[in-house]
């Protein structure tokens, strides 16, 4: 019986790459870019998928000669077509594809529907600067929202542990990757917002391509973010990686510690600024007491010879005495200089005045006189009284029989009316 060949590792390995050369020599390649990593060499890394979201995966290698001819920026998402060589890595025993050129078709399928998506929400306003809140700025609470096997958790709790171990952290337990995972990430947003026991709320995860961050371009993850009533950082992926969470969160982080710093000042910093202006008040309240010191010993020193302060004030009291005293005799000596003809002026004015009195008296008088029924009766003229001296002014208040007076100027005479005998008016 012959015996059978048995293969070391290394050989089986090389003559499988050897098969593979033969068999399909140098060949072309369509799919979607995804993980496309540059090393510091220049080489470049990276899986080729199909872009119809098959589950077949191709890794491929590209060493930095090739990429320097590659006249665009690889980046995931991006549909590409490339031309190489298959054969075996033998670190890892893995098929890859040697890449020796890279041309771009297109954007992958994830990648059309992230700016699908991108558009449509930022048209309803979900990405608007203006709706943003600021961030507490002394949280005595955070809220984390994360896988809790997430190596993000741990970086988190490491840098708040660090920074501020003061603030008590709430974990809200959810998936970050798997068709389960925007569900889950909805309800801990929820959960978190209902119940209020927390400042804000970290939303983290590790780096990843963009299928392993898809959950946080999920339409239902972000609207859930952007309705947060809590404010809200979004820290997800590498500097490099965003998603559409990072636009509707109030404020984005380039990775989950970041996200830690940003929620968290640090506690020494925050005690050297409290130390600082400690010290800028003391300077102050010491200088303060000083001014204050010297003003009392100057109003002390100003109390302590009160004679002076009252000597003064004699002096200026004496100086007002005599002004009021100089004032007081040239009023005077002015008053008694004035006396004579203001006596001149009051007898002139009452000679004015009585002698216009006299010339009324005079005029008075004479009316009185024109008007004296004695004067009248002076012309020729009589009056009728009654019996009892009441003036007759009338023909039609006599009586036959009646007795009646009749009075002149020089006397009076008794007298009975016989007839009375009215006059026809005048016409």
């Amino acid at each position: 019986m012959p015996a059978r060949q048995s293969w070391g590792v290394a050989s089986l390995l090389q003559a499988t790459s050897d098969a593979l050369g033969a068999r399909f020599g140098a060949l072309s390649v369509r799919g979607e870019l995804s993980g496309f990593s540059r090393a510091a060499s220049g080489h470049c890394y990276f899986t080729l998928k199909d872009a119809d979201g098959a589950p077949a995966l191709l890794r491929c290698a590209m060493f930095r000669r090739a990429a320097t001819l590659v006249d665009f920026a690889p980046a995931d998402g991006q549909q590409v077509e490339l031309r190489g060589r298959l054969g075996i890595y033998e670190s890892r025993g893995e098929l890859q594809m040697v890449v020796e050129s890279l041309q771009r078709l297109g954007a992958g399928t994830l990648y059309e529907e992230f700016l699908r998506r991108r558009a449509r929400l930022e048209a309803l306003g979900l990405f608007d600067p203006a709706r943003k809140r600021p961030l507490p700025a002394f949280p005595a609470s955070l809220g984390v929202v994360t896988s809790l096997a997430a190596a993000a958790l741990r970086d988190v709790l490491t840098t708040l542990r660090r920074r501020a171990p003061h603030i008590r952290v709430v974990i809200y337990p959810a998936p970050v990757q798997g068709v389960e995972a925007p569900a889950a990430l909805v309800e801990a947003l929820r959960v978190a917002g209902e119940r209020r026991e927390v400042e804000a709320l970290l939303l983290v995860r590790g780096g990843g391509s963009l299928e392993d961050l898809w959950a946080f371009n999920d339409e239902r993850v972000v609207r859930a973010v952007a309705a947060s009533s809590l404010p809200l950082i979004c820290g997800v992926g590498h500097e490099t990686d965003v998603t559409l969470c990072d636009l509707a969160a109030d404020l984005r982080a380039p990775t989950p510690t970041a996200a830690a710093e940003l929620a968290a000042p640090a506690r020494d910093e925050l005690d050297a600024a409290l130390a600082a202006r400690q010290a800028a008040l003391q300077r102050l309240l010491e200088r303060t007491l000083q001014n204050r010191a010297q003003r009392l010993d100057t109003l002390a020193l100003r109390l302590g010879q009160p004679a002076r302060a009252l000597l003064g004030q004699n002096d200026q009291l004496r100086a007002l005495s005599r002004r009021m005293q100089r004032a007081v005799q040239t009023r005077t000596a002015r008053a008694h200089d004035d006396l004579p003809r203001l006596a001149a002026r009051w007898q002139r004015a009452a000679a004015v005045r009585l002698q216009g009195l006299q010339q009324r008296l005079d005029a008075a008088a004479g009316r009185l006189q024109a008007h004296d029924p004695r004067r009248v009766l002076q012309r020729g003229y009589a009056w009728v009284e009654s019996a009892d001296g009441r003036p007759v002014i009338s023909a039609l208040a006599l009586q036959a029989g009646q007795a009646v007076r009749a009075v002149w100027a020089d006397g009076r005479a008794a007298a009975v009316i016989t007839a009375v005998e009215p006059l026809p008016p005048a016409s």
